[in-house]
């Protein structure tokens, strides 16, 4: 087996590479013995993100098991049964990107993965919308918070969260919830409430963002965007066309048309504060499309609060922006609850930004086996993810380390491996590498 890290130009890397990887992969894996109880469960651990990490075909537990020479059951307890803290994991890795990836130019992109599964046994597997088919299909769906310090050429992205969204008809089943090992504490939420918790776990641990951004699938809950508000988070999401707001505050409470908030679509076209505005073309940089040029109207409004049961303008106001493409005639609408001084050239390269969640999705998958689980239970598969986005930080360091640095100075002499925690089991599971 071999550990593939992209390098220059994304090539794979050579054995001489590889070896010099284990006493980095050692030295991180060390900062999260704590987490573990047992050292057998800890180089269980190792042996998951190695062969998350290796060239095999299919990143499961049966092909990792038994490239690794160990018995199948036993990475399969290791998932699903074994006590370890996966919490914690996930909670240092946090720490860890807050600590020594801050960016001032941070972006965090909200985003839910669908993964097609047969069967009726994956925890929360039900027929609902899959990305990864493109229509509604059976599948699992995952809503997942990116990291990013949104380098247009050579970005270094981190999976902060993967959550399970659990549907309501298993919510209502909760004997079905216990056979997979659904805590009663994980029940049916809205897509944008996960998102918010997620959002307020990362503050917590001290991760900052420029900005969040997500699509309409979010931006769509006037909610959500209150609770942003009150998390301080700067965001610019998008919306559908049907979105309700005000352009102005109306003259009385009233149900009368003159006075009900108006869908984002018939503002733009109808409303003088955007009739009367030029169009700005904005160049957008797209690594998985290609430069685009965007043609953007912005203006500020007011959403609409039902909070007390009735429609209400709010007194803060946000950001609403049109975007449309000239060459194939697609628009956006766009909301953000930035200041009034921002740039607009700065608030739409973080509105396309979710590219690089896109981009990282496509990695996982190939790289760590992102998408190849084949679990039964909740705990199976959160630390399956956990572990896919782990193996994903350890490549997204390196390749960050050698395309910013020449490779004959980081191939590391024997004697200073010693130094690292599990030297010796790693490489021996590295072997086949040479």
């Amino acid at each position: 087996m071999s550990l593939p890290v992209l390098g220059p130009g994304d090539s794979w890397m050579n054995a001489d590479q590889i070896r010099s990887l284990q006493p980095e992969l050692a030295a991180l894996l060390g900062g999260f013995r704590d987490c573990f109880k047992t050292k057998p469960t800890f180089a269980h651990w190792e042996t998951y993100l190695c062969g998350l990490m290796t060239d095999l075909k299919r990143k499961s537990i049966e092909p990792i098991a038994l490239a690794a020479g160990v018995p199948v059951r036993t990475l399969q307890e290791f998932l699903s049964q074994l006590v370890w803290d996966d919490q914690r994991v996930r909670t240092k890795l946090q720490l860890r990107v807050a600590d020594e990836h801050a960016s001032p130019h941070a972006l965090g992109v909200l985003d839910a993965s669908g993964h097609a599964k047969q069967g009726d046994k994956t925890p929360g597997v039900q027929r609902q919308w899959c990305g990864e088919t493109g229509k509604v299909d059976n599948c699992v769906v995952g809503h997942h918070l990116l990291y990013t310090d949104n380098d247009p050429t050579n970005p270094f992205s981190c999976m902060l969260a993967s959550d399970l969204f659990l549907p309501e008809s298993w919510d209502e089943d909760r004997e079905r919830c216990r056979k997979a090992k659904i805590p009663d504490e994980v029940t049916h939420q809205a897509k944008w409430l996960i998102g918010y918790e997620q959002l307020a776990e990362a503050l917590g641990n001290g991760i900052k963002f420029s900005w969040v951004t997500f699509d309409e699938e979010y931006g769509r809950v006037p909610l959500f965007w209150f609770g942003l508000d009150e998390l301080g988070v700067r965001a610019v999401g998008e919306v559908p066309s049907n979105f309700h707001c005000w352009t102005k505050l109306p003259a009385c409470h009233s149900k009368q048309a003159a006075h009900v908030s108006k869908q984002v679509d018939n503002v733009v076209r109808h409303s003088p504060a955007f009739r009367n505005r030029k169009w700005r073309k904005v160049k957008i940089k797209d690594p998985t499309r290609g430069p685009q040029i965007w043609e953007i109207k912005a203006g500020r409004v007011h959403l609409v609060d039902t909070r007390d049961g009735d429609s209400r303008p709010t007194d803060r106001l946000y950001w609403l922006i049109t975007a449309r493409n000239p060459q194939t005639g697609e628009i956006k609408y766009f909301v953000s609850n930035a200041s009034k001084r921002v740039s607009l050239k700065e608030m739409m390269r973080a509105a396309f930004g979710r590219w690089h969640v896109e981009k990282w999705f496509e990695r996982a998958k190939q790289e760590c086996g992102f998408g190849a689980f084949e679990v039964r239970t909740y705990p199976g598969l959160m630390r399956h993810w956990l572990c896919s986005g782990m193996a994903m930080y350890f490549l997204a360091v390196q390749t960050q380390r050698l395309r910013g640095e020449k490779w004959e100075d980081h191939v590391r002499a024997s004697g200073r491996g010693g130094q690292h925690p599990g030297r010796g089991d790693l490489e021996s599971k590295l072997a086949l590498a040479g």
